[in-house]
């Protein structure tokens, strides 16, 4: 039986055909009982004739309508007149998106919004356990107000919601009926996922990247696999990267191209794991670029000049206990570069990850997004020192400029600040004669104080009671050495705050960094850790407001210096500042990117606002960048807590206590975390 304009289906009369395709004809219909428009999709007779396709077309009505959002098109009934079966749909008086694009690319704030809209209805269909199969701009419709609708779930098939990134297919009815296995291969072939088209299980991953193709195709008009058959379309998918897509917009906005490279990963695990993830960067650009505060792809890379990590250096000493002294030059240098107002610089997190022998420089510097990487070796015999520095281009991994310096040890902050101004001269980044004063300002004219300093430090980045307490007696026997080194009282006061925050709560504690903090302060005013110190030891007082006003001034005076945000941030949480804490912590994230503390502490925060969705991709961004810490350093006991809780909150309890008694075993003292 076939149908015609002006047919009544039930008590639903047809008007217009509207669309076709290989499981149905779709119709714009009037309800004469209800008095509204809808759609209608009626199967084809020749399919019907097909049981087993006529099963997969009513399966299709059941998992649309176990769906219900305001992104994706609403099922309203499945009906049956005679031998005619069709589904009676939300009417959307719009078009598809393929219409639209035609080869035309779509603004960025177009794309940020749209993408926006698909990305809510694709993760409402994935939290109840449905993947779509066939995300294409045909398959979304655009309305004149703008609002997106997802359509056509003909080949969406139920998975297991007890892990939503890697639950595996549970087969339809239909698919059972059509002899198919969860692995067929069905789709649009230059939207499909590697996976989808080598025919193996799929998870909500691959409808990940095919969204991906999808934001592709909007920010450059072509889609990004091509070929003149159905196999080299096939092969470019399984083989090949798209053109990148700076290549075809070079002002595309750096976040976006950031999203698409992340969505089109060819392993599923390097793609975004969840869709609510992509969702909250598309609604954090759509900020960006309604504020202005967007760059782009060329800014970073063209206009906004150069950038650099500095690797810690290479112990070349007979003595193997030099390492605290490499890493606390290198360190010197990443402060002394900071003060460059023109010069990016990678944190000391971020790039002390990494070594020059950890992999070729080009990649290190890929990884950390910088144009140029420092690499060194030092070797202390004596009082004498052999410092060796090359800048490398991260292009090409030529040598930019090298140096080496045989110097004796009190002259090491002449070779610091060296190193500094020939890094500035190589990179052609003009100092201001402040800059220079700053970079060449030395902390102290005692080497043995600086010694001291250096082996503090170290011992302070291992965040445990032991470590505080040597860090604090290291510091302390510095200020014997030198009564006016800043840092080092600085570095008492934070030493003390630690203790009393994770260890040990004895007032004494707090009353140390109180005065150690106020005689930073008097030794050097303008001293941004100083100010910092300043204001953490007066949160732990419960002082905010003179806090607040400490954490300003440090920030004013050193807009780079993490510890300023992340302590900034945590006082505002204590006292029921959400809104604040997040814009802090978000702070601290871009300023030390390679730092899980803050993230997961901002998805604290983001908890405090009700903003679930953005809280676990916090979670999840925090479980990610603590697991790349373990790989490098696995006995970081902070780590490891902090990723317990992470991974509790993520649903994971089991694998939370594991890591808990990993922590355990590696330090049975107190845990020197806490979830705030």
């Amino acid at each position: 039986m076939s149908v015609t304009k002006g047919q009544t289906l039930s008590h639903y009369r047809l008007v217009e055909k509207i669309g076709e395709g290989g499981m149905g004809v779709v119709w714009r219909a009037e309800d004469t009982v209800l008095n509204r428009t809808v759609a209608i999709k009626v199967l084809p007779a020749d399919v019907a004739l097909d049981e087993e396709r006529r099963q997969m077309f009513l399966d299709e009505a059941r998992l649309a309508a176990s769906v219900s959002h305001a992104r994706i098109v609403q099922v309203h009934e499945l009906g049956r007149e005679g031998d005619l079966d069709f589904i009676v749909m939300e009417y959307v008086d719009g078009q598809p998106l393929s219409r639209i694009l035609q080869h035309r690319p779509l603004p960025p704030d177009k794309v940020a919004d749209w993408g926006l809209q698909v990305a809510q209805g694709l993760a409402r269909a994935h939290r109840q356990g449905l993947i779509h199969r066939d995300l294409k701009p045909a398959n979304i419709l655009v309305t004149s107000e703008d609002d997106l609708k997802i359509v056509d779930f003909g080949l969406a098939t139920l998975f297991s919601k007890s892990d939503t990134a890697t639950g595996s297919l549970a087969p339809t009815r239909s698919e059972a009926a059509a002899g198919q296995a969860a692995t067929a291969i069905s789709g649009t072939l230059p939207y499909m996922s590697p996976e989808q088209v080598r025919g193996e299980e799929l998870d909500t991953r691959s409808d990940i990247f095919s969204f991906g193709s999808v934001l592709y195709e909007m920010t450059t008009g072509q889609r990004p696999f091509a070929g003149a058959r159905p196999a080299d379309v096939a092969q470019e998918i399984l083989k090949s990267q798209p053109t990148p897509v700076h290549k075809l917009v070079p002002k595309i906005p750096l976040d976006l191209h950031r999203m698409i490279e992340k969505a089109l990963s060819q392993r599923a695990a390097d793609r975004y794991q969840h869709v609510d993830d992509l969702a909250v960067d598309l609604k954090r650009l759509a900020r960006e670029l309604e504020s202005g505060s967007s760059p782009s792809y060329q800014d970073l890379n063209e206009e906004t000049g150069p950038s650099i990590a500095v690797l810690p250096f290479a112990n070349m000493s007979a003595d193997e206990d030099q390492e605290y002294f490499c890493e606390g030059l290198a360190e010197e240098i990443i402060n002394a570069l900071t003060k460059i107002q023109g010069l990016r610089v990678a944190s000391r997190m971020s790039a002390f990850q990494f070594d020059a022998t950890a992999g070729d420089s080009r990649e290190i510097g890929q990884k950390l997004g910088v144009r140029s990487l420092l690499e060194g070796s030092v070797r202390k015999a004596g009082d004498r020192l052999r410092i060796t520095a090359q800048l490398i281009n991260v292009a090409d991994g030529y040598h930019l400029w090298s140096e080496r310096y045989d110097r004796e040890l009190k002259d090491v902050f002449a070779i610091q600040d060296e190193i500094a101004q020939a890094i500035a001269r190589a990179l052609q980044v003009m100092l201001s004669e402040k800059e220079k004063r700053a970079i060449s300002k030395a902390p102290t004219a005692n080497v043995q104080a600086y010694d001291y300093y250096l082996r503090g430090r170290s011992f302070f980045y291992r965040v445990q009671r032991t470590g505080m307490e040597i860090a604090r007696e290291m510091f302390s026997r510095a200020i014997g050495c030198d009564p006016n080194y800043a840092l080092a009282y600085a570095g008492i006061a934070d030493c003390c705050s630690w203790l009393f925050m994770y260890f040990d709560s004895n007032r004494v504690n707090l009353e140390q960094a109180l005065d150690a903090s106020r005689n930073a302060l008097e030794l050097d005013s303008e001293l941004a850790e100083a100010h910092a110190a300043r204001a953490l030891a007066m949160m732990l007082q419960e002082q905010y407001e003179e806090a607040e006003r400490e954490f300003e001034e440090a920030v004013r005076l050193n807009p780079r210096l993490y510890e300023a945000y992340y302590f900034y941030a945590r006082a505002c949480f204590v006292q029921g500042r959400f809104e604040k804490a997040v814009q802090l912590f978000e702070e601290a994230c871009r300023v030390n990117p390679a730092d899980y503390q803050s993230r997961f502490l901002l998805a604290n925060a983001l908890e405090g606002l009700g903003d679930i969705p953005r809280a676990l991709a916090a979670y999840r961004e925090g479980l990610r960048l603590a697991e790349q810490r373990l790989e490098l350093n696995p006995d970081d006991v902070r780590a490891l807590y902090f990723g317990a809780h992470g991974l509790v909150r993520l649903g994971d309890p089991e694998k939370g206590r594991k890591w808990v008694g990993r922590a355990l075993s590696l330090d049975p003292g107190p845990p020197g975390m806490d979830s705030q």
